[in-house]
């Protein structure tokens, strides 16, 4: 299988998530700052999702990029991690309409605990096929993000039950982490 098709599946996907993400924003009660000031939990939850999105579309693309080709296996992996993304605006909505409460709260680090193992075993899929020299096993090397993130999800659930605002640190500060251009993959296409 052609892995453009599998790309193109992923990117349309990825768009309906963010455009039902902010049809989920509705417009405020009356006309005035105080009533655009009840939306801010929302607008938050939305700009830190949106993040996520746009995170988990820019390293699935340099990911598949790597590839020469899909297997079936590859197809389901690529499919449960979209089933965890679909469930974003769901969370997203959930923790800004109830002001990041505790449940919304470990909801969503659930549901970004899924999504970054899901994301690993596509990744460890597309490695086991592309063999133990492919460009994806050579560009993420030890991965120290991709092992930091589980934990730190863990810690931002456990924290959600506690302190709300710091498990928002956390899943913040994950997504941060993440925010920065990783540019192993562009290297090792580059060099190959």
């Amino acid at each position: 299988m052609n892995k453009n098709r599998l790309e193109a599946f992923s990117d349309g996907v990825l768009a309906i998530i963010l455009t039902i993400m902010v049809l989920e924003i509705k417009v405020p009660e009356g006309s005035g700052w105080s009533d655009l000031c009840q939306l801010i939990p929302v607008f938050l939850s939305y700009v830190l999702s949106f993040i996520y999105i746009g995170i988990y579309w820019n390293n699935h693309h340099h990911m598949l990029h790597s590839m020469t080709h899909v297997n079936g296996k590859i197809l389901w992996a690529n499919l449960h991690l979209l089933f965890w993304l679909s469930l974003v605006p769901f969370a997203t909505g959930w923790i800004g309409e109830y002001h990041f409460a505790q449940v919304p709260m470990a909801l969503y680090g659930l549901m970004l605990l899924m999504a970054g193992t899901a994301y690993f075993i596509l990744q460890n899929l597309i490695i086991k096929s592309q063999g133990p020299n492919s460009v994806l096993k050579k560009a993420i090397g030890q991965d120290y993000k991709g092992k930091a993130s589980p934990i730190l999800y863990i810690i931002g659930i456990a924290f959600s039950f506690y302190n709300v605002w710091m498990a928002g640190a956390v899943y913040t500060f994950v997504a941060l982490m993440w925010l920065i251009p990783d540019k192993r993959i562009e290297r090792m296409l580059d060099h190959s």
